[in-house]
């Protein structure tokens, strides 16, 4: 009969756990052989295996011909990345899971993605658990082997360590200086010209700073991402009380001075966490993560990335946020779109049944008009009751739900509407000057859409088409 002594069970065990975590770290995030037909057709999101629980998009690139995507998500050994690549950052490949705490010997937190001053892809991030933010560097050129992380410890100008608040940390390169933000609230900010030595500067937001932007100077700036857009330098972050919002601005006297503030987000976390990537044509693209009452613990429904959305700041300062024009190529090939044009009169309505469906992108263009209301009705029934998306001139917003983000159109100037639907998921963008997400739980079978207006005639042009599932090869 076989006999161990304490010690040889003991090391037993380890080994035991060491399998474990090496099982764990090798995990590659996959769709099930056998998709449940309730998950989303062309919105990125954690298929398992397990339960997964993703959630912030994180460091983001493009490099050699490939655009990369990171995310949190909690698998057997703690908080880990997972990592997703993409020609065209519609249709994504899963790689393995290789930034865990195994490999870090700490979770991964929030960051973001930057590169050096010799184009090698780097991320910063918050070492969840080690008590520092930490800088990692890439390997080789599928972003799948990393240096091990090294913290950032920046000093006074005495030469000692400032004692300030590690949180979500961002980096970026000016000229030949790497400048790095620790956020929350009273971010911080600190330099280096070698990403080793660190200076601490302070804090991150100038006195200056007034009180005339909408929001307490002493608001919560996590997840931050700091980049040049048009002529200000924009800062993409959340408060986790408020979900995603941005600064506009510009640098002075080496702090930064913003002049607008705005938000993303209209109702609990539905738009969080956001991060972006610079394409090679000069667009700016960000993603969020989107989290809703309603979702089930499942892949599809926890931790969904919104589209990609291209950013963009002209010349009148009002801020740009468009659908990402590669989500076009999802339009079936073989359907140049349904078109239709029709006048309705006030206080009638028109149902579309052929534009229906659970994966679908619709085009509408109302003619200005001085009706009192208007708008759409999606996943309507045979009697044409469904989920209204309603302009309101008077109250200068659009109700979608139980949420109106602010929305007014100029003098004169045509609705144009996106609207993308993925079963139950809705998110629309309005004169590439609005956008809101948000999720409808809707009878699988009512697919009508219907025009309405109220006290007054609308003008409409339509066009729909049914999307491709991003998923079909995985």
């Amino acid at each position: 009969m076989l006999t161990w002594n304490k010690w040889e069970i003991y090391l037993l065990l380890a080994i035991t756990a060491l399998v474990v975590i090496a099982t764990a770290t090798a995990e590659t995030p996959a769709m099930p052989k056998d998709v449940p037909d309730s998950w989303l057709t062309y919105h990125l999101f954690h298929p398992g295996p397990g339960t997964g629980t993703p959630a912030d998009p994180n460091p983001a690139y493009y490099y050699k011909g490939r655009y990369h995507l990171h995310y949190i998500y909690r698998h057997m050994s703690g908080y880990a990345f997972a990592h997703v690549s993409s020609t065209d950052m519609v249709n994504w490949k899963w790689h393995r899971t290789v930034l865990d705490e195994p490999f870090t010997g700490h979770g991964m937190y929030s960051g973001t993605g930057f590169f050096t001053k010799d184009g090698q892809p780097a991320m910063i991030y918050h070492g969840h658990g080690s008590g520092y933010n930490q800088l990692a560097f890439a390997l080789d050129d599928n972003l799948d082997k990393w240096t091990k992380p090294v913290p950032v410890r920046p000093k006074t100008k005495s030469g000692q360590f400032a004692d300030i608040n590690m949180w979500d940390p961002d980096c970026w390169l000016v000229g030949d200086t790497y400048y790095a933000v620790s956020g929350g609230r009273g971010p911080e900010l600190m330099k280096s010209s070698n990403l080793k030595d660190w200076e601490y500067l302070g804090k991150l937001f100038h006195e200056d700073m007034g009180d005339n932007l909408g929001v307490d100077k002493n608001e919560d700036v996590s997840c931050p991402n700091m980049f040049k857009i048009g002529n200000k330098w924009m800062l993409l972050c959340i408060s986790h009380g408020l979900g995603c919002t941005y600064y506009l601005g510009d640098f002075k006297d080496g702090k930064y001075l913003p002049d607008f503030y705005g938000t993303m987000n209209w109702r609990d976390r539905n738009v969080f966490a956001p991060e972006s990537l610079l394409t090679p044509d000069g667009r700016r693209v960000m993603w969020a993560c989107m989290r809703f009452p309603e979702a089930e613990p499942n892949g599809s429904r926890a931790g969904i990335q919104t589209l990609p959305r291209e950013l963009s700041l002209p010349e009148d300062g009002v801020l740009r946020i468009k659908p990402l024009r590669e989500l076009e190529n999802l339009r079936h090939e073989d359907e140049e779109g349904e078109r239709h044009y029709f006048v309705m009169s006030g206080s009638t309505r028109r149902t579309r049944r052929r534009f229906g469906g659970d994966a679908v992108e619709l085009s509408i263009t109302i003619e200005p008009t001085d009706a009192r209301e208007y708008g759409v009705n999606l996943f309507c029934d045979k009697y044409g009751n469904g989920f209204p998306i309603t302009i309101k001139p008077e109250h200068k917003v659009v109700a979608m739900g139980n949420i109106e983000p602010p929305f007014e159109l100029k003098e004169g100037e045509a609705l144009k509407l996106r609207i993308f639907m993925d079963k139950d998921l809705i998110e629309i963008f309005l004169n590439d000057r609005q956008a809101a997400a948000y999720m409808h739980r809707h009878d699988k079978n009512n697919t009508g859409v219907r025009l309405f207006s109220k006290g007054g005639d609308i003008k409409v042009k339509m066009r729909g088409w049914q999307l491709k599932s991003i998923y079909a090869s995985q």
